[in-house]
């Protein structure tokens, strides 16, 4: 039996691909090393969103072979480009998310005990509810790694969320790729009627909804969002992705939707939820953007008001249709990227002085910087916990706490 060392960059979604892929190798026998020196073998579960992100990705490819040896990359990069490791000098073997357990085992068949635990990161459970989407977008190179939307039974994903919170999970995060489209590869739209059933297990525990791209979410917001109202254990929270306030480049991104359909599923949520946290994403810069589009993604932003947002300048991915296209200078990306940033801030800096005075019963989830410890309210926003030991609060305890302060991205809570 094998000792393994294994790093996951990327998503919320390839971290709990590594979750199964530990699962199935300590299920096999094979155990976790304290470190890659002390390894048999290197797993390397690798992202490819930006440019950087895959340079940093050769690097640690490079740095694990040399610790140990012998290394299995996986991942977004090693589906979509697995090539470039090879041609970066790395003898890597270049696997599947599935194929990973059996590479390391090297054909070895692998022995479950009836009694297996699932793997927490401590008392957040992972589950990946479905691989793939159902999008084309000209930009993005994930989609050659995913595939097509695949979506398990939902009796087949409720029984994996027992057994999450069976194992003492306070908060479970449903992942995809794009879940707002689990169970279209069926011809049915699934998830409100998932998260319903999950809901009903017993145990107390949240549940966050992972990223969800507007057009599944807009075919199914009257029954997401009443889901949303009607079960305490879900976050009142949606992450989905607009990209752009401007049609025109929605339309050259190949994104399915339009910008009235985002704002049509931000208004059903406001009609069933008293308060919610939206939270989306921005490319700037991409080839066909005007600075016409460009401010029109600003006024987006500033009429929508989500209390979280990513924005992040566009980069060419190798093989899509959106890296032939004639670039926008480095120059005008730059700034058009501080620019929304600098409103980006405006915004969710203002959300969370809005809280300040207010009392929230939080989650507590992973331990923060010192003695702090990170929770989330009812909407998912992050409240920190100062001195949680003086307060006798750890991971899973549920406390109620008055904001008194933040620094723009979190609030700070004091118990009361």
């Amino acid at each position: 039996m094998a000792s393994y060392h294994i790093e996951t960059y990327g998503c919320t979604a390839n971290r709990g691909e590594s979750r199964q892929i530990e699962q199935r190798l300590r299920a096999g026998g094979h155990h976790r090393a304290p470190g890659p020196d002390a390894a048999d073998v290197a797993i390397l579960n690798t992202c490819t969103v930006v440019e950087k992100t895959e340079r940093n990705m050769l690097r640690r490819a490079a740095e694990l072979e040399s610790a140990v040896g012998e290394l299995v990359v996986t991942g977004c990069m090693a589906l979509a480009q697995g090539e470039a490791f090879a041609e970066a000098g790395v003898d890597a073997r270049v696997r599947g998310w599935d194929d990973v357990p059996g590479a390391v085992r090297n054909g070895e068949c692998p022995t479950p005990t009836s009694d297996a635990e699932p793997v927490l990161d401590g008392v957040v459970g992972i589950l990946p509810i479905a691989r793939g989407c159902t999008s084309d977008c000209s930009y993005c190179i994930t989609k050659r790694a995913t595939g097509r939307i695949d979506s398990p039974p939902i009796e087949e994903n409720v029984r994996k969320a027992r057994a999450l919170v069976h194992a003492g999970a306070s908060e479970l995060r449903i992942t995809g790729q794009d879940t707002g489209v689990y169970g279209w590869d069926d011809g049915e739209r699934k998830l409100p009627e998932l998260l319903d059933r999950i809901c009903a297990i017993d145990g107390d525990f949240k549940i966050r909804v992972g990223m969800a791209n507007p057009k599944g979410v807009h075919g199914i917001r009257e029954e997401l969002a009443g889901v949303f109202s009607e079960r305490d254990e879900i976050y009142n929270f949606l992450h989905a992705p607009v990209q752009s306030g401007s049609n025109d480049v929605l339309g050259a991104m190949r994104r399915q939707h339009r910008v009235s359909e985002f704002r049509e599923v931000i208004e059903t949520f406001d009609a069933h939820l008293d308060h919610w946290t939206l939270a989306t994403d921005f490319v700037v810069g991409f080839p066909t953007e005007t600075d016409a589009d460009h401010e029109r993604s600003l006024d987006l932003l500033r009429e929508v008001c989500p209390e979280r947002v990513n924005v992040t300048r566009f980069s060419k991915r190798p093989g899509t249709d959106a890296a032939a296209m004639d670039g926008l200078g480095g120059t005008i990306k730059k700034e058009r990227s501080k620019g929304m940033t600098e409103v980006k801030t405006n915004v969710v800096g203002a959300a969370h002085e809005s809280m300040v005075g207010d009392r929230h019963t939080v989650l507590a989830v992973e331990p923060g910087t010192g003695e702090s410890v990170k929770c989330y309210d009812e909407a998912y926003r992050q409240v920190v916990v100062r001195n949680a030991p003086e307060h006798g609060i750890k991971p899973g305890d549920v406390a109620d706490v008055e904001i008194t302060g933040h620094n723009t991205v979190y609030a700070f809570g004091e118990p009361v």
